[in-house]
């Protein structure tokens, strides 16, 4: 029996699912929208463990925005539990404030310290780099070489497998330095959770009675009878073509969950590793969304090269990956019946599949 609808949407993350919401509520149409793996929410999902502990499965997702509009709308879907995001970062043997602020300074100098002396030390160490054109220089023209070597370059090596030489300067160019005492990892207006996680605010958004959900479901496997008025695409672009240029390349990670038998295991949501250990971060999630148990549970994440039959995480951010990506957007551009994500937005490199926190990967 012949199914018709007017959406096939690809994909049940973010992207996917507020575009069919939207298309269902407002518009009248009738969606359905499919996911290779067995849940919706996408890289989103969160799920209770074993020992009854909320986590992220696939990494840390900080909600953040500055737009009330997002806002309202979520909230038709979830209530909010309020946090601020913390970061620190182990090296040299202790925990470090991070993003560098005035009370990181006044770490490394062992002492209380003024803004204005800060400001003067940090005039002394940056490098004259007038237009940083990559990770390490827009760095060393920030803090110079002794922060950088402490807090970014063998993290972003470790991530990205890549000197930070080689890519983009928006990629450490996004964490902010300050010589206040501000240490708030982001500063948008609003910063929360979904009080009952992701997936259930995913569910309440999918609950339409023209939404029609198939998960374990590969688009291109649909039977004959099942039929679409358009498609809205948010997986690996160069998979939908088929590599027809090539490939790609992304990172992957391999996350270890492990729970302790202590209230928290450590003095942060997250913290960073960049000189220590074959992680780049453990995270502790149960800081941010204030769950009460006697126990917790961590995850520590390991950077690993991406092969197919593993998960896409993080697009690379760098020129040779734009070039890439710039020759199929121009095969998506011509597409009449296939809405794409982020085709055309070259100003930042998401080309399908990567993470949508934004804020947490240096």
């Amino acid at each position: 029996m012949a199914e018709q609808f007017d959406y096939l949407v690809v994909g049940a993350g973010f992207a996917g699912s507020v575009l069919a919401e939207r298309l269902a509520e407002d518009s009248g149409k009738t969606c359905l929208v499919v996911d290779r793996r067995d849940h919706i929410a996408g890289n989103a999902y969160d799920k209770v463990d074993s020992a009854g502990i909320l986590i992220h499965a696939y990494g840390p997702h900080y909600f953040r925005t500055n737009s009330s509009k997002v806002v309202d709308y979520l909230s038709r879907f979830t209530d909010w539990h309020q946090v601020s995001y913390q970061v620190l970062v182990w090296t040299d043997g202790k925990y470090w404030q991070f993003p560098i602020n005035l009370n990181t300074f006044e770490q490394y100098l062992g002492r209380p310290s003024t803004t204005e002396e800060m400001e003067a030390t940090l005039a002394k160490w940056r490098e004259p780099i007038a237009n940083p054109k990559n990770s390490e220089e827009v760095v060393l023209s920030q803090v110079g070489r002794k922060f950088y070597e402490m807090f970014f370059k063998n993290y972003t090596k470790k991530q990205w497998q890549r000197d930070p030489a080689q890519l983009d300067a928006s990629v450490c160019g996004r964490i902010p330095v300050r010589t206040n005492r501000d240490d708030r990892f982001v500063t948008d207006t609003f910063q929360a959770l979904p009080k009952d996680g992701y997936t259930a605010m995913f569910e309440r958004m999918l609950r339409h009675p023209r939404i029609t959900v198939r998960l374990k479901t590969d688009y291109r496997e649909l039977p004959q009878s099942t039929r679409y008025q358009k498609m809205i695409y948010t997986g690996m672009i160069d998979e939908y073509y088929n590599f027809s240029e090539g490939r790609l390349p992304y990172r992957s990670m391999r996350f270890e969950p492990e729970t302790i038998q202590k209230e928290f295991f450590q003095p942060a949501m997250q913290v960073n590793y960049p000189n220590d250990h074959e992680y780049t971060r453990v995270v502790e999630i149960k800081h941010a969304t204030g769950q009460k148990s006697a126990v917790t549970t961590i995850v520590r994440e390991y950077p690993e090269d991406f092969a197919p039959g593993k998960e896409a995480y993080y697009p690379v951010p760098a020129p040779d990956s734009r070039a890439l990506y710039e020759k199929y957007a121009a095969k998506a551009k011509a597409e009449s019946n296939v809405t794409f994500r982020k085709v055309g937005d070259l100003s930042v490199l998401q080309y399908g599949s990567g993470r949508g926190d934004g804020i947490d990967r240096v």
